[in-house]
């Protein structure tokens, strides 16, 4: 049976950037929340709630780039330098959070207040930076002979700061959720409110976002069946499901919010994530660089592709049952000095 490599390939990175966008997107929006905490012990037990997981939700993040470095060279070569110098900043973020949330958590207690600071500044520089990375995505990059041949800044527009902005309400959004889930007591009250903050600026920013693509964008607009004045009810009809999702996930985190759920209002922030990722699927695929590129153009040789999915096939199992083993043990509430329940 001849296998479709580039196309599982494309699967295979799509899912670890979702899974990267969801997972890290968590403890990135906890670390955003850090500097509304009341108390250097919410600030404690907020950390706890997320020590067990971030290192390894990043490993996502990993796996994505290097897969899209390893398996498409040629959208590689072309999106690194479109967005070379936000990449950088989101990295050079994280490590500075990497490096405050164990400072913090290991150093000494007046340089509490340092790295605290330090951890949440990092969490919002690498949350905009993303989400400039995302809007310079959706704007397309120029290409000619196959080469990037733009600018280094054009990704640097008021609608990716518009994206940078929305991102940032999302990750809050993930993060006051998750606090829900994992904490009790005063900062469970505080995480709900925090929740009910989040989730109106998402759907505000969310809908601007979406508004924006549709008029500053034709590609985007053409594929949703809006173009020219015209709207194309067929299929508009068949995307229609889509943004659906995402309303029924706000409704999720508002129901959940006012029926005193733990766990509803993250899974509510979930599912909006997951509809905004298949709205850009929708918009997008097959290109791989918007609106230059297809996956297949841009991939690597089949025998290439085949024998790197021996490595990922082999790692993939070893990471998902890594992280659903990590969920598991810690699953309980996080109480004061950090213990689980």
């Amino acid at each position: 049976m001849h296998l479709d490599l580039p196309l599982i390939w494309a699967a295979l990175i799509a899912l670890a950037v979702l899974f990267y966008v969801m997972l890290d997107g968590f403890d990135l929006g906890v670390g955003i929340l850090f500097p509304l905490a009341r108390a250097s012990g919410d600030r404690d037990t907020m950390m706890a709630a997320i020590a067990p997981y971030w290192d390894g939700n990043e490993t996502w993040l990993v796996l994505g780039g290097g897969g899209l470095f390893a398996a498409f060279p040629g959208a590689y070569a072309i999106l690194m330098p479109a967005l070379y110098l936000p990449v950088m900043v989101m990295l050079l973020a994280l490590i500075l959070r990497g490096v405050a949330f164990e400072f913090r958590l290991q150093g000494r207690a007046r340089g509490k207040t340092l790295w605290s600071f330090a951890f949440g500044f990092g969490s919002l520089v690498a949350t905009l930076a993303q989400g400039l990375i995302l809007g310079g995505f959706i704007q397309g990059v120029q290409v000619k002979a196959g080469a990037f041949a733009g600018g280094g800044l054009d990704w640097a527009t008021p609608y990716s700061a518009l994206v940078a902005v929305g991102l940032a309400a999302g990750y809050a959004l993930l993060g006051a959720g998750w606090l829900m889930v994992k904490t009790r007591d005063d900062l469970h009250g505080d995480a709900r409110r925090w929740t009910m903050g989040a989730a109106a600026l998402v759907a505000i920013l969310l809908a601007a976002v979406s508004l924006a693509t549709l008029l500053i964008h034709q590609e985007v607009a053409a594929r949703w069946g809006i173009a020219g004045g015209a709207v194309n009810l067929s299929r508009l009809g068949r995307l229609a499901p889509i943004p659906l999702l995402g309303a029924i996930g706000l409704g999720a985190v508002v129901l959940g919010l006012r029926r005193g759920s733990h766990l509803w209002p993250f899974i509510g922030a979930l599912i909006v994530f997951l509809s905004g990722y298949l709205g850009l699927a929708a918009s997008f695929f097959p290109n791989i660089v918007p609106y230059q590129l297809t996956f297949r153009a841009a991939a690597n040789a089949d025998n290439a592709l085949g024998l790197l999915l021996i490595g990922v096939g082999t790692m993939l199992p070893l990471i998902l049952g890594y992280t659903a083993f990590v969920y598991w043990v810690f699953r309980g509430k996080v109480a004061d000095g950090g213990a689980y329940h």
